[in-house]
């Protein structure tokens, strides 16, 4: 079974009316950015135009003929509002329609202007000052690199590198090799350790968005780009840190990555789908030993499909076990405390579980098919 077409026509049939007439309900949102890469991903490997018309019309609804985008504000500086412009390169190539390029420049200026810490990372948000999520690097990055190769000749690409090396150097934990959700420059936030400006815990999740910022961006970057080779190495010292705190009996990963056997911890689905999408693709953009990783890329892809996925009765594709949201700070003060990440809500077809499972089926399929 083509798993990845499987999700890709689910997606498509299960709420027509909501993705196709209401560009995914209407609202600016990154999460769905992470769903039509998948399909751009289905579209490239299997040829069928259906999957990147189904972007186009999504992506239609919110950009206007001069590039503005409806319910796009710059001056909140949230580099979440980002993500959805990696599907405007491919628009454009496509197509050639300008307004595509408008509005990756609107968003670009957003990024000339973006708040940073003193080391010269983004701050997540305007709202979020001096803080720098792991989030954040899916969000931003991969749409950063891209767009300097793609009409500015590659000026920035240290910069691009610059975002991994500061986050990275502030984020990770020795001990484990893990990353932490995030860091506040000023040590001042509740969730804040007072010392260090860590915040107390390993979201699964978050850690995934950093390990697909690492593999999108070394797509994009050519192989000459100074320090690229920093990315590989922490990319492959981040997946051997998680497969050491793998569920073996599962081959998927927990909500709280390390607190494996802490009561009210679960097998989460969107974290576990990104690490198998970062293995996939880190092999097939040779990056990764084949012959290291396949084994471990075969077995927790079988355990994302035996864990996570329930066929419905009319054959669409349920993806199980997502956790809604998780955050820290805030209105709602969320204290990024283990109690606070299991107490989210736990769902059903999460877009942002969704688009990282079919991106993991998609680049999976493809290693597999180089056999």
């Amino acid at each position: 079974m083509n798993w990845s077409v499987k999700t890709a026509n689910s997606i498509m049939e299960r709420l027509p009316q909501i993705y196709e007439d209401k560009g995914y309900n209407g609202k600016w949102s990154y999460d769905y950015g992470v769903v039509l890469k998948g399909f751009e991903r289905v579209w490239k490997q299997t040829g069928e135009q259906k999957y990147f018309e189904y972007i186009k019309k999504n992506m239609d609804y919110f950009i206007n003929e001069d590039g503005a985008i409806k319910g796009y504000r710059i001056e909140e500086f949230n580099i979440d509002h980002i993500n959805n412009g990696k599907l405007l390169f491919v628009l454009y190539k496509e197509t050639g329609e300008e307004k595509y390029k408008k509005a990756a420049d609107l968003l670009f200026t957003q990024l000339e202007k973006h708040p940073r810490t003193s080391e010269g990372a983004f701050w997540h948000k305007q709202i979020y000052p001096f803080q720098v999520w792991l989030d954040g690097l899916y969000m931003g990055t991969p749409f950063y690199a891209e767009y300097q190769l793609t009409f500015a000749n590659g000026e920035e690409l240290e910069d691009i590198i610059r975002q991994f090396k500061v986050s990275y150097q502030h984020l990770l934990d020795e001990k484990t090799g893990l990353l932490y959700h995030a860091w506040d420059e000023k040590k001042v936030q509740p969730w804040a350790n007072k010392e260090t400006g860590l915040s107390a815990n390993f979201w699964g999740r978050s850690i995934g968005w950093y390990l697909l910022a690492l593999v999108d961006t070394l797509e994009i970057l050519p192989t000459d780009t100074p320090d690229r080779n920093f990315l590989v190495e922490i990319l492959e010292k981040t997946l051997k840190a998680i497969v050491s705190y793998q569920d073996e009996a599962s081959g998927v990963w927990y909500q709280v990555t390390d607190k494996i056997h802490e009561k009210g911890n679960y097998l989460e689905a969107s974290c576990s789908s990104m690490y198998v999408c970062a293995i996939a693709k880190g092999i097939r953009l040779e990056v990764l030993d084949r012959q290291e990783w396949e084994a471990q890329l075969k077995k927790s892809h079988q355990g994302l499909l035996d864990e996570f996925v329930l066929l419905t009765k009319e054959g669409w594709v349920n993806l199980n076990k997502s956790c809604q949201v998780a955050g820290l700070g805030g209105a709602d003060r969320r204290d990024g405390t283990y109690t606070y990440y299991i107490s989210e809500p736990v769902i059903c077809n999460d877009q942002k579980g969704l688009g990282a499972f079919l991106q993991a089926l998609a680049e999976f399929e493809e290693v597999m098919n180089e056999e």
